[in-house]
């Protein structure tokens, strides 16, 4: 028997190794033993049987953490130059819900080092809904982040189905509790994780949600939303082309709705 359990890194054979896991849990069902799996740099929810899995090697595993954490600094080295104190002073304040602490923790310095106004809580994405409207009240945020993990649990059938998703049904709920403390507030909402349920995350009060085309999406790309709203000028809207041309997308990963952005005019 393998010695797979909680927080080994993995792959799966069957999909031809192509997604580097961690294992969160293993239950035993009367099928055999399943491991809950949660991706290492995209953010994708998955289960699988053990025997479909592939232990990775140390040394593997450390690269591809290595190259995630080289493309955070690489972004950072490129941008950083349009985030300088100033802009600190007038640009808007995001808060980001995650529902992978890891993830929370990386999100967290990525702003810091940006030099963004960014509060980040590690929060499951169940519990999401019912912490969401405090946390904006106490916060009062411009830019609210909505995401973790997420996954169809049948993949390429069930579009409609909200029970087809992992956790698309708790970042729905949470965009409803979000605009009900948000009344008096234009805020602006990213919400979604890999191959979530678009349509319905947009209907409940997104401004941008993943993922159209049902697709796996990239740890950066809420951050990069969430950036480009915040130093982005409130007299100026924002398209989704350049979203698009952001995440060096074709509109598959995210969609949205033309919004202001939310850095504040400054004014003598």
């Amino acid at each position: 028997m393998k010695d797979i359990k909680k927080g080994t890194i993995v792959t799966r054979k069957s999909y031809n190794d192509d997604i580097l896991f961690r294992v969160e849990e293993i239950i035993n069902t009367t099928q055999g033993r399943y491991a809950i799996l949660k991706g290492i740099t995209i953010r994708i929810k998955a289960n699988s049987p053990i025997e479909d899995l592939n232990i990775l090697d140390k040394s593997m595993a450390k690269n591809e953490f290595d190259r995630l954490n080289e493309r955070i600094e690489s972004r950072i080295t490129e941008n950083r130059n349009f985030v300088n104190n100033y802009i600190n002073i007038l640009c808007g304040k995001i808060l980001h819900l995650d529902g992978d602490r890891r993830y929370a923790e990386k999100s967290a310095k990525y702003y810091r080092k940006m030099g963004l106004n960014a509060i980040v809580k590690s929060v499951p994405e169940n519990k999401q809904p019912m912490v969401v409207g405090n946390l904006i009240r106490r916060y009062k945020p411009d830019i609210l982040v909505i995401t973790g993990h997420d996954g169809m649990i049948k993949n390429g059938t069930g579009f409609t189905d909200i029970y087809n998703y992992r956790n698309s049904r708790y970042f729905i709920n949470t965009v409803k509790e979000a605009r009900k403390a948000s009344v008096d507030r234009d805020l602006v909402i990213f919400a979604g994780a890999c191959q979530s349920f678009f349509e319905a995350i947009m209907e409940s009060g997104a401004n941008f949600a993943s993922s159209p085309a049902r697709v796996l999406i990239d740890f950066m790309d809420p951050l990069t939303i969430a950036e480009k709203v915040a130093i982005t000028s409130e007299e100026k809207n924002i398209t989704m082309k350049e979203i698009s041309y952001l995440l060096k997308d074709d509109n598959k990963r995210v969609g949205g709705i033309t919004s202001r952005g939310r850095k504040k005019k400054y004014t003598l």
